[in-house]
């Protein structure tokens, strides 16, 4: 068993969302990491990084994507699960779609929202450098890729739904 579809990216990139429609649509369940982490934790991604700290948070994470790989329908990573070499290193022989969006989208649409703890502050300054780390790290696990900037939800849905049948 694996996922139809793993979607990644950037914080604001569009992943609960398009998951969501992509499995109502394709009649398959879908799972998000954080919520998974969340559940398991009992709190919030936010207080986790509060009361226990980042790489507490990243163990956590890394364990549930093990758990949804070997699972099925879609499922979307935490923006930052690409950090870890053994998340990127299990990704491989899945179908990973990195949904790509740009500096001033992702800034709209994560707005100030306090539950995405690395965006505290100045969220556009934080998001520009958090994208630039990442770039080269979603490049490196993704076999598909699909833009989201300035794109209706169902265009991309459709897209990655297309791409995932035809992969």
């Amino acid at each position: 068993m694996a996922p139809i579809a793993v979607l990644i990216g950037a914080p604001g990139a569009g992943k609960s969302t398009v998951g969501r429609r992509m499995a109502e649509i394709l009649d398959v369940g879908f799972i998000d990491t954080d919520r998974l982490v969340e559940e398991r934790a009992g709190m919030s991604v936010a207080d986790i990084f509060v009361t226990e700290g980042e790489p507490a948070f990243r163990v956590r994470e890394e364990e549930a994507v093990q758990d949804v790989l070997a699972g099925e329908g879609v499922v979307a990573l935490g923006g930052g699960a690409i950090l870890s070499s053994v998340t990127r290193e299990r990704l491989k022989g899945h179908r990973v779609v990195w949904l790509q969006v740009g500096l001033s989208d992702a800034a709209k649409r994560v707005g100030l929202n306090t539950a995405r703890p690395l965006l505290l502050g100045n969220v556009r300054q934080t998001m520009n450098q958090l994208l630039q780390d990442r770039l080269p790290l979603y490049e490196e696990v993704a076999t598909i890729s699909v833009e989201t900037s300035d794109r209706p939800i169902r265009e991309v849905v459709s897209e990655v739904i297309e791409a995932v049948q035809h992969d």
